[in-house]
């Protein structure tokens, strides 16, 4: 495919029961007061784990859950890694600690501890922590357990047991290979390693479904996590390229590339950075639109630049009426401009003129932010005098107040002499049933683009019923985003839109014709669950927001996702992962200390929210089963995201130093890298984890000395896939940086059917990414691609609804259905 058309293709681009009526077990009746904090308050959490999936516990212990971090005598590894309070090492002030240990209860213990007090609890979170523990012996033990391992590739499959870090499981994923300037090796996201984190986001929403199937059949099981396979979620499906016959993505250093063009992303201000989306389009060309006005306005472009038809400038290069020097023109004036002002004049501007700009933030300015004191993110900790990264929702009642991390073994002895606790669970008795979790869940989607709808995907995965509403007025962003299945552009034809939103049913509904309100109160009262993805006041304008549902029907359970939240002074601040990845700190600390920030690739906030919010909504689901009791979540994605930098955050707050990008240097290791190998563009990544990887490197190489040069000489002239096999054969860990073509082909993610090929209409069939988690006795699937724009109007209609077909003939006659 030529340049023209591939910018045509990507200028569209989103930066961004055993029976249906399973659940009706719900009391309808039972009204107890309640917090949102009680919502797992039944559950006891053995917390087993270190640094690598420590936040798991801490979103649990969030909502109300009793979580029991069992530690070695010399704590756990996360106590010694840091920074550290005032630069002291000491076990009691590693931040990092800090940042995801609060809330939990620390015993001091080992096997024998953990399995008497497995008898005891709910669930066990695991990452490998404790080698001799024998999870299944802890299910037999206890057959109502759920038992979660967190482990680099899965607990099955070819690479099961291979080596792994941060950085090489960023090279498995596929993130590594999209992120960083082209002329130098990929990079990886700074300050705070977030390829584990991601896994562990994956370990707390699996925690929550396994719960909520296991309240009806009263049956354990084990959760099998992969930090691999939950890393490619934040490649925003273009690891799918290769398997639907698309072109595929390269990384562009803070911009986004199509063919030979680049569409900038990162801009110079006069105290740093800012993103900002220049895209074009119906959507978002009058937001460029109005920014080139305002270049022009400062003198920094000519009328002709200016007016430039900027919303159908695709089409104009496609037609060969505009070329790359329009563009490259356009975006050098718009740098030129953005250079001579701060990044809160920028602000300003945006929101006066409804631009689409977010500073690139550091971490001062996060600590600093005056939306987030609006929204009361921080939390005050008064025992240790400083202010932490709070609760990652908020809504009609309050996520738990953690207070400070726990001293080591500060509880041994209370939880030791309770050790009678029974598990929630009673003994089950009956056979173990296999069903999907989430079967007879009815949720209500007024989702669009990726963040949100990934999380409704991931319950439609696990057996709910999804009713997706979407018109063909204003069909949802997404649709015009690649990879299109065999490069064929069309908005029934993107494999980002059928991963997103697979497993869904798709009615039409235009919310403008009076009409389409009443199926969308008929719908409401079918559904357990409303979930919603617009700026705040869109619902309320349409007479949908909580306060009115809740009135109508008190026990439903309500989402709203958005960027910055449901209150605070940016919180109609529109906008997509992009920009809130620039705002949320995660651009300013990746690239090269040497050049300007690249940023991750696309909209990383959308690959965090998804997790957060199904954790949150399933949470409140379980709560909303025992007593009969709705609630409301406002999840923002820019607040949820800032718990995957608590340790940064907690640099800043305590030590005052601002994270700074680092490329892919680490403190912990002395070789840490990614290097070239033979072919173009071609790398892998290695990490020696101990002395003893770093002595076999140095002997496999032939030099004492090992420095990223020394390192780059020897990789450069060798075979990816045999260096890999050689260095993981002796104890190095190491990956190559996957693209799509080596994802499709990885055996270990083929024997995780991470890629499942599925029906879609239009297409046929397609491939959408599978779970990142396997469920043993209740597995996930997908069952069909994205449906078309109201594929599923008249089976909601009819068979949900109970309409006849006069009726739905009166709807279609009025445009409701449109």
């Amino acid at each position: 495919m030529d340049s023209r058309n591939m910018f045509k293709r990507w200028s569209s681009l989103s930066i961004f029961p055993t029976s249906p009526d399973r659940f009706s077990i719900i009391s309808r009746t039972a009204r107890q007061t309640g917090r949102m904090a009680d919502m797992l308050s039944p559950y006891r959490i053995l917390d087993l784990t270190d640094e690598r999936s420590n936040l798991t516990g801490l979103l649990l212990a969030q909502l109300g859950a009793e979580v029991v971090a069992i530690e070695p005598p010399g704590g756990t590894h996360s106590r010694h890694v840091g920074p550290f309070a005032h630069d002291e090492e000491d076990i009691e002030k590693s931040l990092t600690h800090w940042a995801w240990n609060r809330g939990k209860k620390s015993v001091i213990g080992g096997v024998e501890e953990i399995e008497r007090l497995a008898a005891t609890a709910d669930v066990v979170l695991d990452c490998g922590a404790f080698e001799e523990l024998d999870l299944e012996k802890l299910r037999e033990d206890n057959p109502s357990l759920l038992t979660v391992s967190l482990s680099p590739f899965g607990a099955t499959g070819p690479k099961s047991d291979w080596l792994a870090t941060d950085l090489t499981l960023l090279a498995a994923g596929g993130q590594l290979g999209l992120t960083g300037d082209p002329d130098r090796a990929p990079v990886q996201v700074g300050a705070v390693p977030q390829g584990w984190l991601h896994g562990a986001l994956e370990a707390a929403e699996a925690t929550t479904i396994a719960l909520f199937e296991r309240s009806v059949s009263g049956w354990g099981q084990h959760i099998d996590v992969s930090a691999q396979q939950a890393v490619t979620q934040c490649t925003q499906t273009m690891l799918m390229t290769s398997a639907v016959g698309a072109p595929p993505m390269a990384r562009a250093g803070g911009g986004i590339k199509a063919g030979e063009y680049v569409i900038r992303t990162v801009y110079p201000a006069k105290d740093g950075f800012v993103s900002i989306t220049f895209m074009f389009g119906e959507m978002l060309g009058p937001y460029s639109q109005r920014l080139m006005n305002w270049v022009h306005e400062e003198g920094f472009c000519d009328e002709a630049t200016r007016d430039l038809n900027w919303i159908d400038f695709f089409m104009m290069i496609f037609s060969g009426q505009a070329d790359a020097e329009d563009l490259y023109r356009a975006q050098d004036a718009i740098a030129a401009f953005t250079a001579t002002r701060t990044k809160a004049e920028l602000m300003a501007g945006n929101s006066e003129r409804r631009l689409l700009i977010a500073p690139v933030a550091t971490t001062k300015d996060i600590v600093e932010s005056e939306h987030l004191a609006a929204r009361e993110f921080f939390e005050e900790v008064p025992q240790l005098g400083h202010k932490f990264p709070g609760r990652f929702a908020k809504g009609s009642v309050e996520l738990k107040n953690l207070g400070p991390p726990p001293k080591l073994g500060e509880h041994t002895q209370e939880i030791l002499e309770r050790s009678g606790r029974k598990p929630s669970s009673p003994v089950p008795v009956e056979p173990s049933p296999t069903n999907r979790p989430l079967e007879g869940v009815k949720v209500l989607d007024f989702t669009w683009a990726i963040a949100a709808p990934m999380a409704t995907r991931n319950l439609a995965d696990h057996g709910a019923t999804v009713v997706r509403i979407e018109s063909e007025g204003r069909i949802d962003v997404i649709r015009n985003a690649g990879p299109f299945v065999n490069d064929e552009t069309h908005p029934d034809n993107t494999a980002q839109y059928h991963s997103a939103n697979a497993g869904k049913h798709l009615i039409s509904l235009d919310l403008s014709v009076e009409e389409a309100h009443t199926v969308v109160w008929d719908l409401i009262d079918w559904a357990d669950v409303v979930i919603e993805a617009f700026t705040p006041k869109a619902m309320a304008n349409w007479g949908l927001d909580y306060a009115s549902i809740k009135q109508h029907k008190p026990e439903i359970v309500m989402l709203s996702s958005c960027l910055m939240g449901q209150t605070g002074p940016m919180n109609m601040y529109p906008g997509f992962g992009n920009l809130a990845g620039a705002l949320s700190g995660f651009y300013e600390i990746t690239g090269w200390p040497d050049r300007p920030p690249t940023g991750p690739f696309l909209a990383y906030t959308d690959y965090t929210a998804p997790r957060f919010t199904v954790t949150a909504l399933v949470a409140a689901l379980d709560h909303q089963r025992r007593t009969g009791e709705g609630s409301y979540i406002d999840l923002s994605q820019h607040e949820s995201a800032l718990h995957l930098l608590g340790p940064a955050l907690l640099d800043q707050e305590v030590n005052g130093r601002t994270a700074q990008r680092s490329a892919n240097s680490s403190e912990r290791y002395s070789v840490h890298g990614v290097y070239p190998v033979q072919g173009d563009d071609r790398w892998i990544a290695i990490v020696c984890q101990d002395s003893e990887a770093e002595k076999t490197l140095s002997e496999l190489i032939g030099n004492e000395y090992l420095d990223d040069s020394i390192i780059g000489n020897w990789t450069a002239s060798q075979d990816r896939f045999e260096l890999q096999e050689l260095l993981q054969t002796h104890g190095v860990a190491a990956h190559v940086v996957s693209d799509s073509s080596d994802a499709i082909s990885d055996p270990q993610l083929a024997h995780r059917n991470h890629f499942r090929r599925v029906p879609q209409t239009y297409a046929g069939e397609t491939f959408v990414e599978g779970s990142h988690y396997q469920l043993s006795r209740t597995p996930s699937t997908a069952l069909w691609g994205g449906p078309p724009i109201g594929e599923h109007t008249f089976e909601v209609l009819s068979d949900m609804l109970g309409y006849d077909g006069d009726r739905i003939a009166d709807l279609a006659a009025v445009e409701a259905l449109y």
